[in-house]
């Protein structure tokens, strides 16, 4: 871009019409900014000024007005350099604060952040769920429901308390799910659940080769006659087997998942009201997939990040814009939270909503956290 284009002149009336249409969601006229901008130009100078930005790919004309809009480029600009970012009122601030600290529940404080994100900017809030692979195993049980159905109970290092059912190959005694969790606690209590899930990976795979060479063959022997490297007895390989189900990420429900508030809200916005954007917003909702890649991306960013339109790579959000932060705990990134809105939304009062509610989320969230919520 031309220096002598985007002179101090350019960029006002630039900042100007931005403002201009994201407040009042209309293509903005020559005549308009006249009246807005302070440089007291004639709307003549200023159309010469618009038509510059316009073949800078800066504005564009829709067919139906003589007025400009700005394009991905035109907003990229004005957020980068122009934008003056707001801070946030006291009663925002307040209600973030009341909400944050209503419970000491993890699964309440993320569905809470997300609802709060929805109804302070009136656009979608969405927080994905913490991912914490240095959270520590401290205890787990086993138990029973019904033939192959087993609860298992695991307490981390802070003390939350996770519970999961798996279904088993084998229908297994009260006694038997005690001696596997005995076992399991012997060797695992105090690590991490990342490196759980390789130690028992790895067991299985020594276990699968120690059968292997045993029978000269991949072939399965019959019960009570598999192969255990020494001191490994069935009901240590069927606790390995127990754990290998209870931290398999591929069959976590809650693997990659978010918590999302407020989609609807994304329907009172015109330029969102076409029933075809729409419906593959919704459906991008739906599925997940690709809106948990687009937030795992941001999990790897400092600070807010912003994806305007087509920015995002992903053809669902081309007429929408992603504000996220992310969250940490213990000094650790655990999650991402954002807003999803339409491109034109005033971004200098979102960027502020969703910088501090990562920071109380993530202060919320942290055990040792001597914040005052």
């Amino acid at each position: 871009m031309s220096n002598q284009v985007l002179n101090e002149r350019s960029l006002q009336l630039l900042k100007t019409l931005v403002e201009r249409y994201i407040n009042d969601g209309q293509p903005v006229g020559s005549r308009a900014l006249s009246k807005d901008s302070e440089l007291k130009l004639s709307p003549a100078t200023i159309r010469n000024v618009m038509a510059d930005l316009e073949d800078l790919g800066l504005l564009h004309s829709p067919h139906t007005s003589a007025g400009r809009v700005p394009t991905v480029s035109g907003y990229r600009l004005f957020v980068d350099t122009l934008l003056t970012v707001k801070p946030l009122e006291t009663k925002d601030l307040s209600r973030l604060y009341q909400g944050l600290s209503s419970s000491d529940d993890s699964s309440d404080m993320i569905g809470v952040a997300s609802r709060l994100l929805s109804e302070l900017t009136q656009m979608a809030g969405v927080v994905t769920l913490p991912k914490r692979e240095q959270v520590c195993l401290r205890h787990i049980e086993f138990l029973s429901l019904s033939n192959t159905r087993v609860l298992v109970i695991f307490v981390t290092d802070e003390q939350e308390v996770h519970n999961k059912i798996i279904y088993t190959s084998k229908v297994f005694s009260p006694a038997e799910l005690q001696q596997a969790a005995n076992y399991l606690n012997s060797i695992y209590s105090g690590c991490s659940l990342d490196a759980v899930r390789k130690a028992v990976l790895k067991e299985l795979q020594e276990d699968q080769e120690r059968m292997t060479n045993l029978s000269g063959t991949d072939l399965h022997l019959p019960e009570g006659c598999r192969a255990g490297k020494p001191g490994m007895n069935q009901g240590m390989l069927d606790a390995v087997q127990m754990a290998q189900l209870a931290f398999d990420q591929n069959n976590d429900k809650n693997k990659d998942d978010y918590v999302l508030t407020g989609e609807t809200n994304l329907m009172g916005f015109s330029e969102l009201s076409n029933m075809e954007r729409l419906k593959q917003l919704f459906e991008a909702f739906s599925q997940k997939q690709g809106v948990i890649h687009l937030l795992d991306q941001c999990m790897k960013a400092d600070g807010v990040q912003i994806f305007i339109g087509e920015e995002s790579g992903y053809r669902a959000f081309d007429h929408c814009s992603l504000v996220t932060s992310s969250y940490s705990v213990s000094d650790e990134v655990v999650g991402v939270l954002g807003v999803i809105g339409p491109t034109r939304m005033a971004y200098e009062k979102i960027i502020p909503f969703v910088d501090v509610t990562a920071k109380l989320l993530g202060a919320a969230l942290n055990p040792k956290s001597t914040t005052p919520l």
